[in-house]
C-alpha cells in the first residue's frame, strides 16, 4: 500500500491459502511475464498456462522461472492434461511437468468423458508428488450438472488429495457455474457453499461483474481464477473496496448511508 487508508478489509498475504488470485496466461511472451511480475507479482498467486499454449509457446521454461522466482505457482491448463490422457500419454505429461520444473498440476475432465473413479485415481497418484488442483464442471454449454453432483464431485476430489477444486467457467465465463449471460447460478453456488468450505474452492471469474458478485458474497479473500494478466491490479482494488463496484462494501454503514448518491 502506498498510503494508509482506514476501513480496508484485511487481506491475506503470500503464500495464501485463501484470497488466491489465479491468472490465465494465454501465451504471454517472456517480457510480458516479467512485466506481469513487476506490476502485479505481489497479488498473483497462481499462473495457469492456459489450455495447450505451453506446447507451442516459445521460452516456456524461462517464463516459468520468472514466475516462480516471484513466488507464483505455475501449472499447465487442464485441457492439456486431458489431451495427454486422451492419447494414453500421461507418462509423457509427467515428463513435461518435471522438465518445466512445476510443482503444481491440474486434473480435469471438462472436455472428455472420464470415469469418476479414474479421475480420483489420477488425483491421488499426482498428489503424492505435486500440489493438485482439480476442476469440476463441463466446458460445454447446455450440459447441466445437479448441485448435489457438484458437491459430491468436489468433496470426493478434495478427499482424494486436491489442494483446491476449481469451479469451471471457461475463459468466457458463460458455462459451468454461470448462465450463458454470464450471471452466476446463484442457487448452485449457495448449494455448493452449504457443503464445501469456501477456502477449498477456486471460482473461475473472468468477467468483472462475476468478480464483484463473489467479492460481495464471500468477501475480499475469496479465491478467484481465470483473471486476465492485465486485470490483476484492477481486481485487487475490487477486493479492497477501491473501485466503484465495491466502494461501500467496507465503509461503516452510517458513513455509507450519508455518502451514497441518491
Amino acid at each position: 500500500m502506498n498510503a494508509a487508508l482506514t476501513h480496508l478489509p484485511p487481506r491475506t498475504t503470500k503464500p495464501r491459502e485463501d484470497g488466491v488470485t489465479m491468472v490465465m496466461d494465454k501465451g504471454l511472451s517472456l517480457r510480458q511475464a516479467e512485466d506481469l511480475v513487476d506490476s502485479s507479482g505481489a497479488y498473483t498467486d497462481l499462473v495457469k498456462l492456459g489450455f495447450g499454449t505451453s506446447l507451442v509457446s516459445p521460452r516456456v521454461k524461462e517464463k516459468v522461472k520468472v514466475y516462480q522466482a516471484a513466488g507464483i505457482g505455475v501449472y499447465l491448463g487442464g485441457t492439456l492434461f486431458e489431451a495427454f490422457a486422451a492419447r494414453g500419454q500421461l507418462k509423457d505429461y509427467r515428463k513435461l511437468v518435471d522438465q518445466l520444473g512445476l510443482d503444481t498440476v491440474e486434473v480435469s475432465d471438462g472436455s472428455i468423458n472420464m470415469p469418476t473413479k479414474e479421475k480420483l485415481q489420477h488425483i491421488t497418484s499426482l498428489a503424492k508428488h505435486y500440489r493438485v488442483l482439480s476442476e469440476v464442471g463441463s466446458k460445454e454449454s447446455g450440459i447441466l450438472i445437479s448441485p448435489s453432483k457438484w458437491v459430491s464431485m468436489m468433496r470426493s476430489e478434495l478427499d482424494a488429495g486436491s489442494w483446491k477444486v476449481i469451479a469451471e467457467a471457461r475463459e468466457s465465463g458463460t458455462v459451468g457455474i454461470y448462465r450463458p449471460s454470464g450471471h452466476a447460478h446463484t442457487q448452485l453456488v449457495n448449494r455448493i457453499l452449504a457443503k464445501v468450505a469456501a477456502k477449498d474452492i477456486l471460482w473461475e471469474a473472468p468477467q468483472k461483474p462475476q468478480q464483484v458478485w463473489f467479492i460481495k458474497q464471500l468477501g475480499a479473500n475469496v479465491n478467484l481464477g481465470n483473471i486476465a494478466h492485465d486485470e490483476v491490479i484492477a481486481l485487487e482494488t475490487l477486493r479492497l473496496g477501491l473501485r466503484g463496484d465495491t466502494f461501500f462494501q467496507y465503509l461503516p454503514e452510517e458513513v455509507a448511508d450519508k455518502l451514497r448518491q441518491v
